[in-house]
Protein backbone atom coordinates (compact mmCIF):
# COMPACT_ATOMS: atom_id res chain seq x y z
CA UNK A 1 0.00 0.00 0.00
CA UNK A 2 2.88 2.17 1.23
CA UNK A 3 4.48 1.62 -2.75
CA UNK A 4 1.33 2.08 -4.31
CA UNK A 5 0.54 5.51 -2.42
CA UNK A 6 4.16 6.68 -3.75
CA UNK A 7 3.60 6.05 -7.56
CA UNK A 8 0.99 8.29 -7.28
CA UNK A 9 2.71 11.45 -5.73
CA UNK A 10 4.95 10.31 -8.02
CA UNK A 11 3.08 10.74 -11.37
CA UNK A 12 1.31 13.79 -9.68
CA UNK A 13 4.64 15.75 -9.38
CA UNK A 14 6.62 14.45 -12.43
CA UNK A 15 3.92 14.02 -14.95
CA UNK A 16 4.48 17.63 -16.50
CA UNK A 17 2.14 16.96 -19.51
CA UNK A 18 -0.17 14.92 -21.49
CA UNK A 19 0.67 17.28 -24.96
CA UNK A 20 3.47 15.89 -27.08
CA UNK A 21 6.56 17.99 -27.21
CA UNK A 22 5.87 20.85 -29.91
CA UNK A 23 7.13 21.13 -33.45
CA UNK A 24 10.05 23.31 -32.40
CA UNK A 25 11.03 21.26 -29.62
CA UNK A 26 11.43 18.13 -31.77
CA UNK A 27 13.07 20.39 -33.94
CA UNK A 28 15.65 21.29 -31.16
CA UNK A 29 16.27 17.85 -30.32
CA UNK A 30 16.81 16.60 -34.02
CA UNK A 31 19.51 19.31 -34.38
CA UNK A 32 21.62 18.97 -31.16
CA UNK A 33 21.28 14.83 -30.94
CA UNK A 34 22.90 14.75 -34.19
CA UNK A 35 19.52 13.48 -35.38
CA UNK A 36 19.57 10.18 -32.96
CA UNK A 37 16.67 9.37 -30.63
CA UNK A 38 19.02 10.04 -27.64
CA UNK A 39 21.04 13.28 -26.37
CA UNK A 40 24.27 13.20 -23.95
CA UNK A 41 25.77 15.45 -22.04
CA UNK A 42 27.49 16.54 -25.28
CA UNK A 43 24.60 17.52 -27.04
CA UNK A 44 22.97 19.31 -24.35
CA UNK A 45 26.63 21.04 -24.03
CA UNK A 46 25.96 22.38 -27.83
CA UNK A 47 22.15 23.25 -27.17
CA UNK A 48 23.12 25.77 -24.37
CA UNK A 49 25.65 27.11 -26.17
CA UNK A 50 23.25 27.59 -28.69
CA UNK A 51 20.92 29.78 -26.77
CA UNK A 52 23.94 31.78 -24.70
CA UNK A 53 22.42 30.43 -21.39
CA UNK A 54 25.30 31.82 -18.72
CA UNK A 55 27.60 31.88 -21.12
CA UNK A 56 30.37 32.50 -18.29
CA UNK A 57 29.76 29.30 -17.35
CA UNK A 58 31.81 25.89 -17.86
CA UNK A 59 29.03 24.31 -20.50
CA UNK A 60 30.39 20.72 -19.92
CA UNK A 61 30.10 21.24 -16.38
CA UNK A 62 26.64 22.96 -16.82
CA UNK A 63 25.62 19.93 -18.85
CA UNK A 64 26.37 16.86 -16.72
CA UNK A 65 24.67 19.14 -13.71
CA UNK A 66 21.66 19.48 -15.81
CA UNK A 67 21.68 15.47 -16.74
CA UNK A 68 21.86 14.81 -12.85
CA UNK A 69 18.89 17.08 -11.75
CA UNK A 70 17.33 15.84 -14.30
CA UNK A 71 17.56 11.82 -14.01
CA UNK A 72 16.55 12.84 -10.57
CA UNK A 73 13.76 14.60 -11.06
CA UNK A 74 12.76 11.50 -13.65
CA UNK A 75 14.11 8.52 -11.95
CA UNK A 76 15.52 8.38 -14.91
CA UNK A 77 17.37 4.46 -15.27
CA UNK A 78 20.80 4.84 -15.88
CA UNK A 79 23.57 1.65 -17.09
CA UNK A 80 26.12 1.45 -15.12
CA UNK A 81 28.58 1.83 -18.22
CA UNK A 82 28.37 4.83 -20.03
CA UNK A 83 26.63 8.08 -19.71
CA UNK A 84 23.10 8.92 -19.37
CA UNK A 85 21.32 9.23 -22.44
CA UNK A 86 17.80 11.54 -22.69
CA UNK A 87 14.81 11.09 -24.86
CA UNK A 88 13.16 13.83 -26.31
CA UNK A 89 10.31 13.30 -23.71
CA UNK A 90 13.14 13.73 -21.07
CA UNK A 91 14.26 16.99 -23.41
CA UNK A 92 11.25 18.53 -23.71
CA UNK A 93 10.63 17.80 -19.38
CA UNK A 94 13.91 19.29 -18.91
CA UNK A 95 12.40 22.48 -21.00
CA UNK A 96 9.44 22.84 -19.29
CA UNK A 97 11.15 22.42 -16.05
CA UNK A 98 11.36 26.35 -14.63
CA UNK A 99 13.95 25.16 -11.54
CA UNK A 100 16.54 23.73 -14.56
CA UNK A 101 15.57 26.60 -17.40
CA UNK A 102 14.42 29.36 -16.26
CA UNK A 103 13.46 32.48 -18.49
CA UNK A 104 15.98 34.92 -16.62
CA UNK A 105 19.50 34.89 -16.11
CA UNK A 106 21.15 32.79 -13.33
CA UNK A 107 19.98 34.82 -10.13
CA UNK A 108 23.17 36.85 -9.31
CA UNK A 109 24.48 40.65 -9.05
CA UNK A 110 25.52 41.18 -12.62
CA UNK A 111 25.56 45.42 -12.75
CA UNK A 112 28.61 47.09 -11.56
CA UNK A 113 27.65 48.33 -8.23
CA UNK A 114 30.48 50.86 -7.20
CA UNK A 115 28.55 53.81 -8.58
CA UNK A 116 26.82 56.31 -6.03
CA UNK A 117 23.20 55.71 -5.15
CA UNK A 118 21.65 58.18 -7.24
CA UNK A 119 22.73 55.95 -10.24
CA UNK A 120 20.41 53.00 -8.81
CA UNK A 121 16.44 51.98 -8.71
CA UNK A 122 15.95 51.20 -5.17
CA UNK A 123 13.23 48.77 -4.52
CA UNK A 124 11.07 51.55 -2.35
CA UNK A 125 8.34 50.97 0.17
CA UNK A 126 5.60 53.59 1.12
CA UNK A 127 4.16 53.29 5.12
CA UNK A 128 5.93 49.70 5.20
CA UNK A 129 3.83 49.44 9.06
CA UNK A 130 0.17 49.27 7.46
CA UNK A 131 -1.49 45.56 7.45
CA UNK A 132 -4.22 46.74 4.83
CA UNK A 133 -5.98 49.95 3.80
CA UNK A 134 -4.56 53.16 4.56
CA UNK A 135 -7.25 54.68 7.11
CA UNK A 136 -8.05 51.62 9.31
CA UNK A 137 -5.95 49.04 9.24
CA UNK A 138 -3.72 47.91 12.00
CA UNK A 139 0.64 49.05 12.48
CA UNK A 140 2.53 46.37 13.07
CA UNK A 141 6.41 45.27 12.04
CA UNK A 142 4.78 42.02 9.90
CA UNK A 143 4.51 43.93 6.80
CA UNK A 144 7.69 45.12 7.19
CA UNK A 145 9.56 41.55 7.74
CA UNK A 146 7.90 40.78 4.25
CA UNK A 147 8.97 43.32 2.40
CA UNK A 148 12.63 42.67 3.41
CA UNK A 149 11.78 39.42 2.89
CA UNK A 150 10.83 40.02 -0.38
CA UNK A 151 13.91 42.30 -1.40
CA UNK A 152 12.39 45.95 -0.60
CA UNK A 153 15.70 47.92 0.21
CA UNK A 154 14.03 51.21 1.21
CA UNK A 155 11.33 51.25 4.55
CA UNK A 156 8.78 54.08 5.37
CA UNK A 157 7.88 54.76 9.16
CA UNK A 158 5.93 57.38 10.60
CA UNK A 159 6.84 58.57 14.06
CA UNK A 160 4.37 60.29 16.10
CA UNK A 161 4.22 61.13 20.02
CA UNK A 162 2.52 58.42 22.20
CA UNK A 163 -0.12 59.26 24.06
CA UNK A 164 1.75 60.30 27.14
CA UNK A 165 4.42 62.27 24.62
CA UNK A 166 7.71 60.67 26.50
CA UNK A 167 7.50 57.88 23.37
CA UNK A 168 7.36 57.26 19.67
CA UNK A 169 4.70 55.09 18.15
CA UNK A 170 4.22 54.03 14.71
CA UNK A 171 0.95 55.36 12.96
CA UNK A 172 -0.38 56.69 9.79
CA UNK A 173 -1.55 60.03 11.77
CA UNK A 174 -4.71 61.37 11.92
CA UNK A 175 -6.73 58.03 11.08
CA UNK A 176 -8.12 55.01 12.76
CA UNK A 177 -4.86 53.00 12.50
CA UNK A 178 -3.26 50.93 15.48
CA UNK A 179 0.29 51.81 16.04
CA UNK A 180 3.54 49.75 16.96
CA UNK A 181 6.16 50.97 18.80
CA UNK A 182 9.08 52.50 16.92
CA UNK A 183 11.68 49.90 18.95
CA UNK A 184 9.73 47.38 17.53
CA UNK A 185 9.80 48.02 14.25
CA UNK A 186 13.83 48.83 14.28
CA UNK A 187 14.50 45.77 15.88
CA UNK A 188 12.71 43.96 13.14
CA UNK A 189 14.25 45.63 10.40
CA UNK A 190 17.96 44.68 11.92
CA UNK A 191 16.81 41.02 11.69
CA UNK A 192 15.52 40.66 8.77
CA UNK A 193 17.52 43.48 6.61
CA UNK A 194 19.39 41.32 4.75
CA UNK A 195 17.97 38.27 4.56
CA UNK A 196 17.53 38.54 0.81
CA UNK A 197 19.93 40.96 -0.38
CA UNK A 198 23.35 42.21 1.27
CA UNK A 199 22.92 46.10 -0.24
CA UNK A 200 22.03 48.67 2.36
CA UNK A 201 18.26 49.04 3.75
CA UNK A 202 17.56 52.37 3.63
CA UNK A 203 15.03 53.88 6.65
CA UNK A 204 12.72 57.07 5.35
CA UNK A 205 11.30 58.94 8.80
CA UNK A 206 8.55 61.03 8.54
CA UNK A 207 9.10 62.97 11.39
CA UNK A 208 6.29 64.22 13.99
CA UNK A 209 8.44 64.89 16.88
CA UNK A 210 9.12 67.35 18.81
CA UNK A 211 13.41 67.87 19.20
CA UNK A 212 13.39 65.76 22.75
CA UNK A 213 11.64 62.67 20.95
CA UNK A 214 14.02 62.99 18.31
CA UNK A 215 17.56 62.81 20.37
CA UNK A 216 15.12 59.44 22.15
CA UNK A 217 14.94 58.12 18.53
CA UNK A 218 18.77 58.83 17.93
CA UNK A 219 19.04 57.21 21.29
CA UNK A 220 17.26 54.15 19.85
CA UNK A 221 18.60 53.56 16.47
CA UNK A 222 22.58 53.72 18.09
CA UNK A 223 21.44 51.11 20.67
CA UNK A 224 19.39 48.87 17.88
CA UNK A 225 21.97 49.01 14.74
CA UNK A 226 25.20 49.62 16.49
CA UNK A 227 27.93 49.75 14.11
CA UNK A 228 25.99 48.62 10.87
CA UNK A 229 24.32 52.09 11.25
CA UNK A 230 25.88 54.34 8.64
CA UNK A 231 26.23 58.26 8.85
CA UNK A 232 28.37 60.27 7.09
CA UNK A 233 31.62 62.19 8.81
CA UNK A 234 30.75 64.88 6.94
CA UNK A 235 27.73 67.24 7.21
CA UNK A 236 26.86 67.76 3.86
CA UNK A 237 28.26 65.02 1.52
CA UNK A 238 28.86 66.06 -2.11
CA UNK A 239 28.08 62.34 -3.36
CA UNK A 240 26.37 59.45 -1.92
CA UNK A 241 28.30 56.32 -1.54
CA UNK A 242 27.75 53.34 -3.39
CA UNK A 243 25.89 50.17 -2.84
CA UNK A 244 28.61 48.30 -2.86
CA UNK A 245 30.21 50.71 -0.05
CA UNK A 246 27.14 50.33 2.07
CA UNK A 247 26.94 46.37 1.92
CA UNK A 248 25.01 45.08 5.15
CA UNK A 249 24.95 48.63 6.55
CA UNK A 250 21.71 50.69 7.33
CA UNK A 251 21.22 54.30 6.62
CA UNK A 252 18.48 57.12 7.79
CA UNK A 253 16.59 59.43 5.49
CA UNK A 254 14.44 61.76 6.40
CA UNK A 255 12.77 66.01 5.12
CA UNK A 256 13.71 68.47 7.84
CA UNK A 257 11.02 67.94 10.28
CA UNK A 258 8.32 71.00 11.38
CA UNK A 259 8.21 72.01 15.12
CA UNK A 260 5.73 69.76 16.95
CA UNK A 261 3.48 71.80 18.54
CA UNK A 262 3.37 74.01 15.30
CA UNK A 263 2.37 71.14 13.29
CA UNK A 264 -0.18 70.25 15.80
CA UNK A 265 -1.94 73.64 15.89
CA UNK A 266 -1.95 74.08 11.96
CA UNK A 267 -2.75 70.31 11.74
CA UNK A 268 -0.50 69.79 8.31
CA UNK A 269 -0.11 66.72 6.65
CA UNK A 270 3.54 65.60 6.90
CA UNK A 271 4.40 64.13 2.67
CA UNK A 272 0.92 64.73 1.73
CA UNK A 273 0.06 61.31 2.66
CA UNK A 274 -0.56 61.13 6.23
CA UNK A 275 -4.42 61.95 6.34
CA UNK A 276 -6.35 60.58 3.82
CA UNK A 277 -10.00 61.96 3.41
CA UNK A 278 -12.63 59.62 3.19
CA UNK A 279 -14.78 61.55 2.00
CA UNK A 280 -12.90 61.59 -1.52
CA UNK A 281 -13.78 58.12 -2.18
CA UNK A 282 -12.30 54.65 -1.46
CA UNK A 283 -12.06 52.90 -4.27
CA UNK A 284 -9.05 53.47 -6.91
CA UNK A 285 -8.65 53.04 -10.37
CA UNK A 286 -6.59 49.87 -10.38
CA UNK A 287 -8.10 48.46 -6.71
CA UNK A 288 -9.84 45.43 -8.41
CA UNK A 289 -7.72 43.01 -10.15
CA UNK A 290 -9.78 43.46 -13.20
CA UNK A 291 -8.34 46.93 -14.06
CA UNK A 292 -5.50 47.84 -16.18
CA UNK A 293 -2.18 50.07 -15.04
CA UNK A 294 -3.06 53.68 -16.04
CA UNK A 295 -1.07 54.60 -18.92
CA UNK A 296 0.74 57.62 -17.97
CA UNK A 297 0.07 59.84 -20.82
CA UNK A 298 -3.85 59.26 -19.26
CA UNK A 299 -2.11 60.36 -15.62
CA UNK A 300 -0.11 63.75 -16.80
CA UNK A 301 -3.27 64.74 -18.80
CA UNK A 302 -5.17 64.54 -15.84
CA UNK A 303 -2.76 66.21 -14.19
CA UNK A 304 -2.52 69.31 -16.50
CA UNK A 305 -6.18 69.87 -15.55
CA UNK A 306 -5.74 70.77 -11.72
CA UNK A 307 -3.52 73.32 -10.60
CA UNK A 308 -0.30 73.33 -11.95
CA UNK A 309 1.85 74.59 -9.33
CA UNK A 310 3.32 72.53 -6.77
CA UNK A 311 1.67 72.35 -3.44
CA UNK A 312 5.06 71.61 -1.73
CA UNK A 313 4.45 73.91 1.38
CA UNK A 314 4.25 70.26 3.78
CA UNK A 315 7.23 70.05 1.97
CA UNK A 316 11.10 69.65 3.27
CA UNK A 317 12.24 73.00 4.93
CA UNK A 318 14.90 74.84 4.03
CA UNK A 319 18.29 74.10 5.48
CA UNK A 320 17.85 77.35 8.36
CA UNK A 321 14.50 75.46 9.91
CA UNK A 322 17.15 71.89 9.94
CA UNK A 323 19.64 73.49 12.23
CA UNK A 324 16.97 74.93 14.37
CA UNK A 325 14.40 72.28 14.78
CA UNK A 326 16.59 68.90 14.33
CA UNK A 327 18.37 67.56 17.73
CA UNK A 328 21.69 67.84 17.48
CA UNK A 329 22.97 63.64 17.68
CA UNK A 330 19.85 63.23 15.52
CA UNK A 331 20.65 65.67 12.51
CA UNK A 332 24.01 63.86 12.65
CA UNK A 333 22.78 60.13 12.34
CA UNK A 334 20.91 61.51 9.01
CA UNK A 335 22.80 60.04 5.44
CA UNK A 336 20.06 61.16 3.30
CA UNK A 337 19.01 65.05 4.03
CA UNK A 338 15.79 65.80 2.35
CA UNK A 339 15.59 69.85 1.70
CA UNK A 340 14.01 72.24 -0.56
CA UNK A 341 15.69 75.35 -2.09
CA UNK A 342 14.31 78.82 -1.23
CA UNK A 343 11.34 79.56 -3.57
CA UNK A 344 8.40 77.32 -4.01
CA UNK A 345 8.76 76.97 -8.01
CA UNK A 346 8.79 73.43 -9.74
CA UNK A 347 12.48 75.03 -11.34
CA UNK A 348 13.54 75.82 -7.88
CA UNK A 349 12.71 72.30 -6.36
CA UNK A 350 14.44 70.80 -8.83
CA UNK A 351 17.54 72.53 -9.02
CA UNK A 352 20.91 70.45 -8.02
CA UNK A 353 23.64 72.08 -5.61
CA UNK A 354 26.99 71.27 -6.52
CA UNK A 355 28.60 71.44 -2.85
CA UNK A 356 25.95 68.82 -1.77
CA UNK A 357 23.22 65.98 -2.51
CA UNK A 358 19.56 65.83 -1.24
CA UNK A 359 16.43 63.94 -2.16
CA UNK A 360 13.45 65.78 -3.01
CA UNK A 361 9.76 63.97 -2.58
CA UNK A 362 7.17 64.73 -4.96
CA UNK A 363 3.33 62.71 -5.16
CA UNK A 364 2.12 61.08 -8.23
CA UNK A 365 0.14 63.69 -8.64
CA UNK A 366 3.11 66.28 -8.20
CA UNK A 367 5.36 64.15 -10.46
CA UNK A 368 2.44 64.16 -13.44
CA UNK A 369 2.25 68.10 -13.20
CA UNK A 370 6.21 68.33 -13.03
CA UNK A 371 6.69 66.60 -15.99
CA UNK A 372 4.65 68.48 -18.56
CA UNK A 373 7.39 71.20 -18.17
CA UNK A 374 10.27 70.20 -16.93
CA UNK A 375 10.86 66.51 -17.59
CA UNK A 376 14.87 67.49 -18.60
CA UNK A 377 15.00 69.28 -15.29
CA UNK A 378 14.03 66.20 -13.54
CA UNK A 379 16.20 64.13 -15.13
CA UNK A 380 19.10 66.25 -14.97
CA UNK A 381 18.32 66.22 -10.94
CA UNK A 382 18.15 62.63 -10.69
CA UNK A 383 21.37 62.45 -11.68
CA UNK A 384 22.85 63.50 -8.58
CA UNK A 385 20.04 63.91 -6.19
CA UNK A 386 17.51 61.60 -5.12
CA UNK A 387 13.55 61.85 -6.04
CA UNK A 388 11.01 60.06 -3.87
CA UNK A 389 7.65 59.63 -5.58
CA UNK A 390 4.91 58.41 -3.68
CA UNK A 391 1.02 57.79 -4.03
CA UNK A 392 -2.15 60.18 -3.83
CA UNK A 393 -3.81 60.28 -0.36
CA UNK A 394 -6.60 59.20 -1.60
CA UNK A 395 -5.32 55.71 -2.46
CA UNK A 396 -7.06 54.47 0.89
CA UNK A 397 -7.34 50.57 -0.55
CA UNK A 398 -3.51 50.94 -0.53
CA UNK A 399 -3.57 50.69 -4.04
CA UNK A 400 -1.08 51.79 -6.28
CA UNK A 401 0.30 53.84 -10.12
CA UNK A 402 2.42 53.27 -13.19
CA UNK A 403 5.67 53.21 -11.94
CA UNK A 404 7.38 54.12 -15.26
CA UNK A 405 6.17 57.87 -15.31
CA UNK A 406 8.95 57.66 -12.06
CA UNK A 407 11.19 55.51 -13.40
CA UNK A 408 11.62 57.23 -16.87
CA UNK A 409 12.33 60.22 -15.52
CA UNK A 410 15.21 58.87 -13.27
CA UNK A 411 13.00 59.03 -10.28
CA UNK A 412 14.95 56.46 -7.82
CA UNK A 413 12.67 55.59 -5.19
CA UNK A 414 9.10 55.18 -6.67
CA UNK A 415 7.36 54.19 -3.18
CA UNK A 416 4.40 51.61 -3.25
CA UNK A 417 1.90 50.39 -0.95
CA UNK A 418 3.48 47.14 -0.75
CA UNK A 419 0.55 45.54 1.45
CA UNK A 420 -1.63 45.84 -1.69
CA UNK A 421 -2.29 44.39 -4.46
CA UNK A 422 -2.82 44.67 -8.43
CA UNK A 423 -1.23 44.73 -11.78
CA UNK A 424 1.05 47.91 -10.63
CA UNK A 425 2.25 46.00 -7.64
CA UNK A 426 3.11 42.81 -10.03
CA UNK A 427 5.10 45.28 -12.52
CA UNK A 428 7.21 46.59 -9.14
CA UNK A 429 7.96 43.35 -8.09
CA UNK A 430 8.86 42.00 -11.45
CA UNK A 431 10.99 45.27 -12.30
CA UNK A 432 13.35 43.91 -9.06
CA UNK A 433 13.49 40.66 -10.61
CA UNK A 434 16.45 41.84 -12.44
CA UNK A 435 19.97 42.07 -10.88
CA UNK A 436 19.93 39.05 -9.22
CA UNK A 437 16.69 40.57 -6.99
CA UNK A 438 18.89 42.46 -4.63
CA UNK A 439 16.90 44.94 -4.51
CA UNK A 440 19.04 47.91 -6.60
CA UNK A 441 18.91 48.23 -10.14
CA UNK A 442 21.33 50.71 -12.15
CA UNK A 443 19.58 53.02 -14.33
CA UNK A 444 19.99 53.10 -17.74
CA UNK A 445 23.16 55.10 -19.02
CA UNK A 446 20.90 57.40 -20.67
CA UNK A 447 19.39 58.49 -17.76
CA UNK A 448 22.76 59.89 -16.65
CA UNK A 449 24.05 61.32 -19.76
CA UNK A 450 24.28 64.88 -19.61
CA UNK A 451 26.14 65.36 -22.74
CA UNK A 452 25.45 66.36 -25.94
CA UNK A 453 21.96 66.59 -24.35
CA UNK A 454 20.03 65.64 -21.11
CA UNK A 455 17.47 62.62 -21.97
CA UNK A 456 13.82 64.12 -22.92
CA UNK A 457 11.44 61.52 -22.40
CA UNK A 458 8.79 63.41 -24.22
CA UNK A 459 10.72 63.20 -27.69
CA UNK A 460 9.67 59.97 -29.44
CA UNK A 461 12.78 57.50 -29.78
CA UNK A 462 13.91 54.94 -32.79
CA UNK A 463 12.96 51.37 -32.60
CA UNK A 464 15.71 49.83 -31.22
CA UNK A 465 14.61 46.20 -30.79
CA UNK A 466 12.35 43.61 -31.31
CA UNK A 467 11.34 40.92 -29.33
CA UNK A 468 9.10 37.97 -30.29
CA UNK A 469 7.52 35.42 -27.73
CA UNK A 470 5.81 32.16 -28.89
CA UNK A 471 3.42 31.00 -25.82
CA UNK A 472 3.64 27.34 -27.07
CA UNK A 473 1.71 25.82 -23.80
CA UNK A 474 0.74 25.78 -20.01
CA UNK A 475 0.29 23.08 -17.67
CA UNK A 476 0.02 22.55 -13.69
CA UNK A 477 -3.55 24.05 -12.88
CA UNK A 478 -4.73 20.59 -12.56
CA UNK A 479 -2.43 19.87 -9.99
CA UNK A 480 -2.83 23.44 -8.40
CA UNK A 481 -6.61 24.00 -8.49
CA UNK A 482 -9.54 21.84 -7.77
CA UNK A 483 -11.37 20.00 -10.38
CA UNK A 484 -14.47 22.71 -10.32
CA UNK A 485 -12.46 25.52 -9.82
CA UNK A 486 -12.79 27.35 -13.04
CA UNK A 487 -15.68 25.30 -14.16
CA UNK A 488 -18.45 23.39 -12.26
CA UNK A 489 -18.76 20.76 -15.23
CA UNK A 490 -15.93 20.90 -17.89
CA UNK A 491 -12.24 21.52 -17.89
CA UNK A 492 -11.20 25.16 -18.06
CA UNK A 493 -10.76 27.59 -21.49
CA UNK A 494 -8.12 28.83 -20.97
CA UNK A 495 -6.21 31.80 -22.75
CA UNK A 496 -2.93 33.82 -22.17
CA UNK A 497 -2.42 37.36 -22.65
CA UNK A 498 1.21 38.70 -23.12
CA UNK A 499 1.99 42.15 -23.47
CA UNK A 500 4.87 45.10 -22.23
CA UNK A 501 4.62 47.38 -20.08
CA UNK A 502 7.03 50.51 -20.39
CA UNK A 503 6.99 53.77 -22.09
CA UNK A 504 3.59 54.91 -23.37
CA UNK A 505 5.25 53.68 -27.33
CA UNK A 506 6.26 50.22 -26.13
CA UNK A 507 3.31 49.46 -23.99
CA UNK A 508 0.95 47.11 -25.47
CA UNK A 509 -1.46 44.00 -24.65
CA UNK A 510 -1.95 41.01 -26.52
CA UNK A 511 -3.79 37.43 -26.40
CA UNK A 512 -4.47 34.17 -27.50
CA UNK A 513 -7.52 32.26 -28.60
CA UNK A 514 -9.38 30.55 -25.75
CA UNK A 515 -8.32 26.51 -26.14
CA UNK A 516 -11.91 24.57 -24.66
CA UNK A 517 -12.11 22.00 -22.46
CA UNK A 518 -8.64 21.46 -21.89
CA UNK A 519 -5.86 21.67 -18.67
CA UNK A 520 -3.46 21.29 -20.78
CA UNK A 521 -4.05 24.16 -23.19
CA UNK A 522 -1.71 24.59 -26.18
CA UNK A 523 -1.48 27.88 -28.49
CA UNK A 524 1.23 27.85 -30.58
CA UNK A 525 0.94 31.40 -30.90
CA UNK A 526 3.93 33.93 -31.34
CA UNK A 527 3.50 37.74 -30.77
CA UNK A 528 6.48 40.38 -32.19
CA UNK A 529 7.17 43.97 -29.45
CA UNK A 530 8.74 47.01 -30.94
CA UNK A 531 10.48 48.35 -28.17
CA UNK A 532 11.91 52.19 -28.00
CA UNK A 533 13.38 52.06 -24.54
CA UNK A 534 14.21 48.05 -23.75
CA UNK A 535 16.31 48.87 -20.83
CA UNK A 536 13.08 49.53 -18.91
CA UNK A 537 10.22 47.46 -20.41
CA UNK A 538 8.48 44.42 -18.84
CA UNK A 539 7.70 41.10 -20.22
CA UNK A 540 3.73 40.69 -19.26
CA UNK A 541 2.36 37.39 -18.74
CA UNK A 542 -0.75 36.72 -17.65
CA UNK A 543 -3.21 33.38 -18.05
CA UNK A 544 -7.29 33.39 -17.81
CA UNK A 545 -10.38 31.49 -17.94
CA UNK A 546 -12.78 32.37 -20.63
CA UNK A 547 -16.36 32.20 -19.05
CA UNK A 548 -19.03 33.24 -21.32
CA UNK A 549 -21.66 34.41 -18.84
CA UNK A 550 -19.56 35.55 -15.99
CA UNK A 551 -16.19 37.47 -15.43
CA UNK A 552 -13.25 35.58 -16.90
CA UNK A 553 -11.35 33.46 -14.14
CA UNK A 554 -7.55 34.69 -13.11
CA UNK A 555 -5.55 31.49 -13.59
CA UNK A 556 -1.69 33.14 -13.16
CA UNK A 557 0.53 35.79 -13.97
CA UNK A 558 4.14 36.70 -13.63
CA UNK A 559 5.85 40.14 -15.00
CA UNK A 560 9.39 39.61 -16.25
CA UNK A 561 12.58 42.12 -16.91
CA UNK A 562 12.88 42.10 -20.77
CA UNK A 563 16.89 43.10 -20.39
CA UNK A 564 17.18 39.85 -18.73
CA UNK A 565 15.31 37.24 -20.58
CA UNK A 566 17.39 34.28 -21.43
CA UNK A 567 16.91 34.03 -25.30
CA UNK A 568 15.36 30.40 -26.40
CA UNK A 569 12.58 27.81 -25.15
CA UNK A 570 11.85 28.37 -21.35
CA UNK A 571 9.56 27.52 -18.73
CA UNK A 572 7.72 30.45 -17.13
CA UNK A 573 6.24 29.87 -13.85
CA UNK A 574 3.30 31.65 -12.92
CA UNK A 575 2.32 33.32 -9.73
CA UNK A 576 -1.44 33.97 -7.47
CA UNK A 577 -2.78 37.43 -7.62
CA UNK A 578 -0.49 38.16 -4.49
CA UNK A 579 2.60 37.27 -6.20
CA UNK A 580 3.45 34.55 -4.90
CA UNK A 581 4.73 31.56 -6.68
CA UNK A 582 2.06 28.93 -7.88
CA UNK A 583 4.06 24.93 -7.22
CA UNK A 584 3.23 23.68 -10.46
CA UNK A 585 1.66 26.32 -13.11
CA UNK A 586 4.03 27.11 -16.25
CA UNK A 587 3.99 27.92 -19.38
CA UNK A 588 6.22 26.54 -22.22
CA UNK A 589 7.50 30.12 -24.10
CA UNK A 590 10.68 30.97 -26.30
CA UNK A 591 12.09 34.54 -26.18
CA UNK A 592 13.62 35.34 -29.24
CA UNK A 593 15.32 38.89 -29.66
CA UNK A 594 15.70 41.39 -32.75
CA UNK A 595 18.03 44.28 -33.55
CA UNK A 596 16.89 47.17 -35.53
Amino acid sequence: MGTYKCCLIFKRRYRWTDAPPPEDVRSLFAQHSGGTATMGADGLRRYLESTGTDPDLDADAEAERLLDQIRQAQRVRVPRVGRPLLGIDDFHRFLFSDDLNPPLRRPQVHHDMAAPLSHYYVYTGHNSYLTGNQLSSDCSDVPIIKALQRGVRVIELDMWPNSAEDDINILHGRTLTTPVSLLKCLRSIKEYAFVASPYPVIITLEDHLPPELQDKVAKMVLEVFGNILYYPQEEHPKELPSPEDLKGRVLLSTKPPKEYLEAKAAGTIKDGDAEANPGKGGTDDDAAWGKEVPDFKTEIQFAKQEDDALDDDDEEEDEQQIQQHLAPQYKHLITIRAGKPKGGTTSDALKSDPNKVRRLSLSEQELAKAVVNHGTEIVRFTQRNLLRIYPKGTRITSSNYNPFIGWVHGAQMVAFNMQGYGRALWLMHGFYKANGACGYVKKPDFLMQSEPEVFDPKKQQPVKKILKVKVYMGDGWRMDFKQTHFDQYSPPDFYARVGIAGVPADSIMKKTKAIEDNWVPVWGEEFSFELTVPELALLRVEVHEYDMSEKDDFAGQTVLPVAELQPGIRAVALCDRKGNKYPNVKLLMRFEFESV
